[in-house]
């Protein structure tokens, strides 16, 4: 995902987690954006990435952020693992 794309994921999830909450998600994010950009971002970063995430959303935007989530790592899944 190029800086454009994570800027408009991160306002997304911003968009939809629970007030006070805002910091953490921003702090998972971040670290798998770095990942992303240092080449290490692994399909296990991808699967880990939704139960983290959803302890801090709202409870009405769960199912929402869920489908753009595995979207996203069926496009990861299909550029194949660089190992």
């Amino acid at each position: 995902m190029d800086s454009q794309g994570q800027e408009r994921f991160l306002s997304f999830i911003l968009q939809r987690v629970q007030e006070g909450k805002e910091e953490e998600a921003k702090r998972i994010l971040m670290e798998n954006f770095k990942k992303q950009q240092e080449g290490t971002f692994s399909e296990e970063d991808a699967l880990s990435f939704l139960p983290r995430i959803t302890s801090l959303l709202k409870e009405e935007k769960i199912s929402e952020v869920h489908a753009v989530v595995t979207q996203f790592s069926k496009t990861f899944n299909q550029r194949g693992d660089s190992r």
